[in-house]
């Protein structure tokens, strides 16, 4: 960082700047936050910056600081809660400032107790990562946290709110509504985000949509407790209408710092664009992809045995299954629930990670080499932070439950408390064994139920604050002693996505529903943050486990190809058909993986409710792939233009429609014109295909079908 400053402080980055200047108690207040700022924007935007005294209000004008409270004015959500003894925290005063061009620490202070500290990074893709901390400065008193939050202002043509509700085998439904005067806050007190999360809180101007409206938005990276919110009050916040926030949401008491300690709070995502959703999605998808720790290598194709085998683990037959994997192309092969000890249902076993004898008399080893022979990888379910109370482990150490009342089991199981470190160096003990062992090159980390644990643990530890970091240090460990291993984010589906537990892990798992249906919604509002190659996708059977509705073949094979693509479906009850198309659609996603994990995620407005357009467009914009979905019969008797976005519009592009996925049946007699003609590959210009679209074929519902465009002028 720079040097000391007391002046205003102006990050630029990606097309995005933060401005911030000192109010008249010294304290750096928000001045703006969105679109780069040209040099001679900023003297203005300070020149006006001071806004109107008010009636039957404070008797000199608002501001709003980084750590807005009641001691500075602010009536709404207070980004600093904590008190020293019994005694409430008083007014912080600023003590130092050091910035730079995309980076600012902002330091405050209530004398000798306290000392709150903000960090701001802008990032080359324009996403402003924020944190705080606070530190006890007291010599003998013990410092409670009640709430360290991350604020920023929104204008007050930020009118709309769009974020996101769900249930099991149903996550990521948005869900609308106006900004109005007061707090709409949503809060996770699940021991996880849910599967119900808010996951990304949007604010923008009226009706925004994929393609237009500008829009502020927020994601907390944190896998515990938590809240977001937008807030408004009548008297504004300073010279801005309203605030978007969120931080950790902590019990009374949860953390409690001695002298000298300090809590941090989680890394808040802000993001701001004027190109609609898609523009947001597209500033996350590459400050996330630009991470140290993003996976890079290709995503292997994955056949998860779930829904082939369930409990009924045989060697013979899951060999039989591993050699049909890779005939199709599978390259990592994952064995789920049921092989160590006392499992043969979900009412036991969780907690005793050893290999059940009785199962594997030859052990893990066996199945495992014969997956590496194949040419595959070898991976493995565990569920290491719950146990069933029948389990040895429960029975030797109860005192290793998180403190939940008897009566309140889910799926017949409780939760470790994982802030005790003998439990911990237990898992971390026999995950590294397992994982040497068996030769594991991935790892399912499922998480099945909410914590509905008391205030403290057993051993008078804080419970889901503390669970949740020992989580990340326990995937940390496992991280350093097995370098190329993954892991997978699994809470009972798409129950804890979030970029808090990415830190840590490779992937998550969207969703337990494969119905294609459903895991195209589920799919389309994910990517809104997260992109593709980190959520798993699978095809399934021709019946979806969890909705029992029936869909064809291609239309499951479109819908698992956007994302980190793999098979759950027992490929020994497949006809040879099946078996040819899955082998075709493996080859496809080979082939198209660059694009489809390394482009511009795109989703289509002004298509009828029935019918879904994305796709995915390379930063060349020379090279794109688009699914035409329709999930539900249409209204009117034709599908009128429909506009393919993110293309460039100087190009011309050879259209042409893939045929590995399979045939879609039409709901007319026969398609466009143009169509035709793109079977073998049609040229058309980028202008037509983004500002006019092209007709498309009316599908019967439950249909997709692939067009892939090349640039034809290079």
């Amino acid at each position: 960082m720079g040097s000391p400053s007391s002046g205003p402080a102006h990050l630029s980055n990606g097309g995005v700047s933060l401005l911030l200047t000192p109010d008249r108690w010294g304290l750096p207040a928000l001045v703006h936050w969105g679109a780069a700022l040209a040099d001679d924007d900023v003297p203005g935007l300070l020149a006006t910056d001071v806004a109107a005294v008010l009636n039957s209000s404070l008797d000199a004008p608002r501001s709003f600081p980084v750590v807005a409270d009641r001691h500075h004015g602010w009536s709404g959500t207070p980004a600093v809660q904590w008190e020293v003894g019994g005694a409430t925290g008083g007014p912080l005063h600023h003590i130092g400032t050091t910035t730079d061009a995309t980076t600012a620490r902002f330091e405050l202070a209530d004398g000798e107790l306290a000392l709150v500290t903000v960090d701001y990074r802008l990032d080359s893709a324009g996403v402003l990562h924020a944190r705080a901390s606070i530190e006890n400065r007291s010599t003998d008193g013990e410092l409670a946290v009640g709430a360290l939050r991350l604020l920023l202002p929104l204008p007050a043509r930020a009118r709309e709110i769009l974020d996101f509700t769900g249930k099991w085998t149903g996550e990521r439904r948005p869900q609308r509504r106006l900004v109005g005067d007061g707090t709409w806050s949503r809060a996770s007190r699940r021991g996880r985000p849910g599967h119900d999360s808010a996951f990304l809180v949007l604010a923008g101007t009226p009706g925004f949509a994929f393609r237009t409206g500008e829009i502020w938005a927020c994601h907390l990276a944190w896998s515990g407790n938590q809240e977001q919110f937008v807030e408004r009050l009548p008297e504004g916040a300073g010279v801005h209408s309203a605030v978007i926030g969120a931080g950790e949401l902590l019990d009374l008491v949860e953390v409690r710092l001695a002298p000298g300690e300090r809590y941090d709070s989680p890394e808040v995502l802000f993001a701001w664009s004027d190109q609609g959703i898609d523009g947001v999605t597209d500033r996350f998808h590459r400050s996330v992809r630009s991470r140290p720790e993003h996976p890079s290598p290709p995503r292997p194709l994955v056949l998860n045995t779930w829904e082939a085998v369930y409990f009924d683990h045989d060697l013979d037959r899951l060999t039989e299954l591993a050699k049909r994997a890779a005939d199709v192309g599978v390259e990592r092969f994952v064995l789920d629930d049921g092989w160590f000890r006392g499992r043969r249902g979900d009412t036991a076993g969780l907690g005793d990670w050893f290999v059940d004898e009785t199962v594997w008399p030859g052990g893990l080893r066996e199945l495992s080499d014969r997956v590496h022979e194949l040419g595959m990888q070898f991976g493995l379910w565990f569920e290491p932070e719950m146990v069933n109370p029948n389990s040895d482990l429960a029975r030797a150490h109860p005192q290793w439950l998180l403190g939940e009342l008897p009566d309140l089991g889910w799926r017949h199981q409780f939760a470790l408390d994982l802030s005790q470190p003998e439990v911990v160096a237990y898992l971390l003990d026999r995950i590294d064994r397992i994982v040497t062992d068996c030769r594991v090159d991935f790892i399912k980390w499922d998480h099945n139920r909410d914590l509905h644990a008391s205030l403290h643990s057993r051993t008078g530890a804080s419970g889901v604050h503390e669970h949740t970091l020992a989580l990340y240090r326990l995937l940390d460990e496992l991280a350093a002693r097995h370098p190329a291993l993954e892991v997978e984010s699994c809470a009972s589906g798409g129950a804890r996505a979030d970029l808090g537990i990415l830190a840590h892990t490779q992937r998550v798992w969207a969703s337990d529903t494969n119905d294609p249906v459903e895991r195209h919604m589920i799919q389309r509002w994910t990517a809104t943050l997260l992109p593709p190659e980190l959520v798993g996708s699978h095809v399934g059977p021709a019946e979806a486990h969890t909705t029992h509705r029936t869909a064809v073949l291609p239309f499951r094979l479109v819908t698992a190809l956007f994302g980190h693509a793999g098979i759950e479906w027992d490929l020994l009850s497949c006809d040879p058909h099946e078996l040819e198309a899955l082998a075709r659609w493996a080859r496809l996603y080979r082939e198209l993986r660059p694009l489809l994990h390394g482009g511009r995620t795109v989703r289509a407005d002004d298509v009828d409710e029935g019918a879904l357009l994305h796709g995915v467009v390379d930063p060349d914009r020379k090279h794109a792939v688009y699914a035409w979905v329709r999930t539900d019969t249409s209204a009117t008797a034709h599908t009128p233009r429909v506009a393919l976005p993110g293309l460039d519009p100087r190009r011309r592009y050879r259209v042409r429609i893939r045929p590995e996925t399979g045939p879609a049946s039409r709901h007319q007699v026969a398609d466009p014109a143009w169509l035709t003609e793109a079977e073998q590959g049609v040229v058309l210009s980028g202008r037509v295909l983004t500002r006019d679209g092209v007709p498309l074929p009316l599908l019967n519902p439950g249909q997709a079908m692939l067009l892939e465009l090349t640039a034809a002028d290079d």
